[in-house]
């Protein structure tokens, strides 16, 4: 299917609770920047703590390249802000710093392949072990961004290593271009109602400040999420692809 179509049948999806897209047992978010585990599967993460699921969070990259020509902001300084943003983030939703594990790859130039690669893979394999994961959530194979393509063949291999279920949560997937193809049949998956959390993902959102253009004003053209962007993952549900 061609991207249009296999999006628009996305957005389709039959609205179900969290037992339906996983039935039981702890939850481990794969995030390839802090940030996306807020946008994409932030309500996910809202429900599961409310249901009294075990939750964690592996961060693949630093986050450090969203405004790369900063001189106020140089790449160590945005990393351990962007860390900091995402320990607030996460602590909205309901997770402390201990259920957070930041593994510190370069943001932009995430591997699909060879040691880093194979040291990532082993690293979200002992955290989806110790926390028992039954299912992991990563960025979707077919997001336009190299770093959430690298994320998603990561957290695809741990998965197979430690029998998981694996669930994809599309974050730039609907910028594709429309004749791009994604896959030979339709999406299979849910829609998650996250009615109850909007509020609590906005916030958590809002908590990624220097992605909002609130922090770093000395790059014109760093990275800032737009508004429409904002209000995308806004809405009272999530999807997730198996």
């Amino acid at each position: 299917m061609i991207a249009a179509d296999f999006l628009a049948a996305a957005e389709a999806l039959p609205l179900v609770g969290l037992d339906a897209l996983s039935p039981g047992g702890a939850l481990l978010v794969v995030a390839p920047h802090p940030d996306d585990e807020t946008l994409g599967c932030g309500g996910l993460i809202a429900e599961a703590v409310s249901r009294g699921r075990h939750v964690e969070i592996v961060f693949v990259s630093d986050g450090g390249a969203s405004h790369p020509a900063s001189r106020a902001w140089p790449r160590p300084r945005l990393r351990d802000l962007r860390a900091a943003e995402a320990k607030v983030a996460a602590a909205i939703l309901g997770l402390g710093p201990e259920r957070l594990t930041f593994l510190g790859l370069a943001d932009g130039g995430l591997p699909r392949s060879g040691p880093d690669f194979d040291r990532a893979v082993d690293a979200i394999t002992d955290s989806a072990r110790a926390c028992r994961a039954a299912t992991i959530c990563v960025t979707w194979a077919h997001d336009p961004h190299r770093d959430h393509q690298a994320a998603h063949a990561m957290a695809a291999a741990a998965a197979l290593f430690c029998d998981a279920g694996l669930l994809s949560y599309p974050v730039w997937g609907h910028t594709l271009p429309a004749a791009t193809e994604v896959s030979p049949g339709p999406p299979r998956g849910g829609r998650l109602d996250i009615s109850r959390h909007v509020t609590r993902k906005s916030r958590a959102i809002a908590a990624h400040r220097s992605q909002l253009g609130l922090v770093v004003d000395d790059d014109p053209d760093g990275f800032v999420l737009d508004r429409e962007m904002q209000a995308r993952f806004a809405r009272p549900f999530e999807i997730f692809l198996q």
